[in-house]
């Protein structure tokens, strides 16, 4: 058994998809983008002309460009190729020998091709977690939330996600940035993550987020000390009275994302400090004295 030839499909509406149990905020400073599976070989089981791959590999475009700018890693898994019967093991009664060591087969699709500083795991099972080094690479980086796309939703994708919530990852469900054998199957993926272990959403709502908690607005910049700290203290997920004026915000973790869209927003109103000023006192008091004046 293998599997089976891929009838085109139109990607299941929001209207049918069942509402989250979870409202997680994604945060760039914490997530990893997992691009799952793309290889040429699970490709050529579709006509990729025809839905939804067309609109999935836009998405995952659109999500890999606009987060990889806001620090957010970003790591693809990969099956090799020629595997043994002992490596395979069970996948070997369900889906046969599964991928010969030709990179027409292993490679990623040419639209959605590594770059220099993406990382690549080799993947064995279901789940990208089982017997590769994913969680390692998260906790090292200390990210708890993983957007997840690719294929096939409801065999990878979906087993990924529920090792995450496993794990204490939060994962990120991205609706029509994920492909299936039919839409039932999308749907029902989907529609499991969102009640089970996932917070299901679309790229736009994805990206959304993400331009949200990473924007200060003219009118959000802080006026006074206390107010800069809170916008800090809400950063790094703690009260403002757990911050103090002169601990090192660096050491506290805030991501250079953050503080950079801080300063572009600041040079909106004629404040023009540099990020190695900011450097020099990575504190709530030595940013104040740069930045406001009271």
């Amino acid at each position: 058994m293998t599997i089976p030839k891929i009838v085109a499909y139109q990607l299941p509406s929001v209207e049918l998809m069942l509402e989250n149990r979870v409202n997680w905020q994604l945060d760039p400073s914490r997530a990893v983008l997992l691009i799952h599976d793309m290889q040429q070989y699970f490709l050529n089981y579709y006509d990729t002309n025809a839905e939804p791959i067309p609109t999935v590999l836009a998405n995952i475009q659109r999500i890999k460009s606009q987060l990889k700018p806001l620090g957010v890693p970003v790591i693809y898994s990969a099956q090799p190729g020629d595997q043994t019967p002992e490596q395979r093991a069970l996948l070997q009664d369900f889906w046969g020998k599964g991928l010969t060591a030709d990179i027409s087969q292993t490679g990623i699709i040419d639209k959605l091709k590594p770059e220099q500083d993406d990382q690549v795991i080799t993947k064995w099972r279901y789940s990208a977690f089982q017997r590769t080094e994913l969680l390692q690479i998260m906790q090292a980086q200390q990210r708890d939330q993983l957007i997840i796309c690719g294929i096939y939703a409801h065999i990878g994708c979906l087993l990924t996600a529920a090792d995450a919530f496993m794990n204490d990852i939060k994962a990120f469900f991205i609706s029509d940035a994920v492909a299936d054998f039919t839409q039932q199957d999308h749907l029902m993926a989907i529609n499991y993550a969102a009640q089970r272990c996932a917070r299901t959403i679309t790229t736009q709502q994805l990206l959304a987020d993400a331009t949200e908690l990473t924007t200060i607005t003219e009118t959000d910049l802080p006026s006074n000390k206390q107010q800069l700290k809170q916008l800090i203290a809400g950063w790094l997920g703690v009260t403002s009275d757990e911050l103090e004026d002169d601990d090192n915000l660096i050491e506290c973790g805030l991501d250079s994302i953050r503080v950079l869209s801080l300063l572009d927003q600041f040079k909106t109103v004629g404040k023009h400090t540099s990020l190695i000023e900011l450097a020099e006192n990575p504190t709530i008091a030595g940013w104040s004295a740069l930045l406001i004046a009271e």
